[in-house]
């Protein structure tokens, strides 16, 4: 199985238009962007597929929030990372082969988005913003569907996001009604059928972004 975008190539850099934040106009260090979901495709898709989950995780989040956004200082590259999830759909129909940009998101919503939109039949779950706005009057809530790159604007390292499509052998996975991507990762053993990887890069440090 092949995944490919018209949004970015393999291991390119992902458009502003398809992040969370961006660098301001005004030479802000990151206002809030489009946030619209970019263009994915596959082929190739194994016999006796029933259905397809998505996933998209940035592998490259700092693991200590001590430096994080914070003027006059750097979160250092070979600070431990972790992951942060972007997006985790579900029950995608097997004869699905295309979500369209901006299909599924198209701008940042305050608390999250409640039903975000997406291919029929599909399910989205958490993302991580939901802990990250956790302590924010102003933005916190439950944030279910995509909502794309926001690094920190003083990371050392270009973040990496991977977009992961899985062929499945049943038709609707067994996860909760609020699910995360742990939920996904767990029942999805034993019914995967074949996997595809896109992996694009974004960053809000000046410095990197120029390199």
């Amino acid at each position: 199985m092949k995944l490919h975008s018209n949004s970015f190539p393999h291991r390119g850099r992902i458009p502003a238009q398809f992040a969370f934040g961006r660098p301001g106009d005004a030479g802000e260090p990151c206002v809030l962007s489009h946030n619209r979901n970019p263009h994915l495709a596959w082929d190739e898709v194994p016999d006796g597929t029933r259905s397809f989950a998505l996933l998209c995780i940035d592998t490259d989040a700092p693991s200590k929030p001590d430096d994080v956004n914070r003027p006059g200082r750097e979160v250092p590259a070979d600070l431990p990372r972790v992951d942060f999830v972007h997006w985790a759909m579900v029950d995608l129909p097997a004869t699905l082969r295309e979500i369209a940009a901006g299909s599924a998101s198209d701008g940042v919503i305050a608390h999250g988005k409640r039903e975000p939109a997406g291919p029929a039949g599909a399910r989205q779950g958490e993302n991580d913003y939901t802990g990250w706005f956790s302590g924010d009057a102003a933005m916190q809530g439950e944030y279910l569907g995509y909502d794309g790159p926001c690094p920190p604007f003083n990371d050392a390292r270009e973040h990496r996001y991977f977009f992961r499509l899985f062929a499945l052998d049943v038709e609707r996975l067994d996860v909760p009604p609020r699910f995360t991507a742990a939920d996904v990762f767990a029942a999805m053993r034993g019914h995967v059928l074949g996997e595809a990887l896109l992996q694009g890069t974004y960053t809000l440090n000046p410095r990197l972004a120029q390199s």
